[in-house]
């Protein structure tokens, strides 16, 4: 049974492609404490697609942030690129592309998403995010 109360925690990486999978495997072993395993799968896939641009696309630190609160959970990736990101493509349209699909895969596999211009410890950058609202 998922948890009433709200309940955040961040995730400082490194610019290393090895984050990706801390990442990942951390947020499901969250999602399994907190009894929210229904929504595991596809929010390790949305996380994968956020650090994983925050890693690649930008040369310095990252963060991984995951918010639980009235039956939405929020995933989001802070970067130190200030840049806006690629507005996503139709994910249909990219047929058999192995770039740009990762905005893309978060729009159509997330109830919302966006992204703000945020400091974070003196650094400039951006902060993309996604919800996921719960079924239970």
């Amino acid at each position: 049974m998922p948890e009433t109360e709200p309940w955040e925690y961040t995730l400082y990486i490194p610019n290393d492609v090895r984050a990706v999978t801390v990442s990942r495997r951390t947020l499901r072993l969250i999602l399994t404490m907190h009894g929210l395993i229904d929504l595991a799968d596809t929010a390790e896939l949305l996380a994968t697609e956020l650090v994983a641009n925050a890693v690649l696309h930008t040369k310095g630190p990252a963060a991984l942030r995951v918010r639980w609160s009235a039956g939405v959970l929020r995933i989001g990736a802070w970067d130190a690129n200030p840049e806006p990101p690629e507005p996503p493509r139709e994910l249909a349209a990219l047929g058999e592309a192995e770039e740009g699909r990762g905005l893309a895969l978060v729009r159509a596999c997330s109830d919302l998403w966006g992204w703000q211009p945020l400091t974070r410890n003196g650094n400039r950058g951006k902060y993309v995010w996604c919800e996921l609202i719960s079924a239970a």
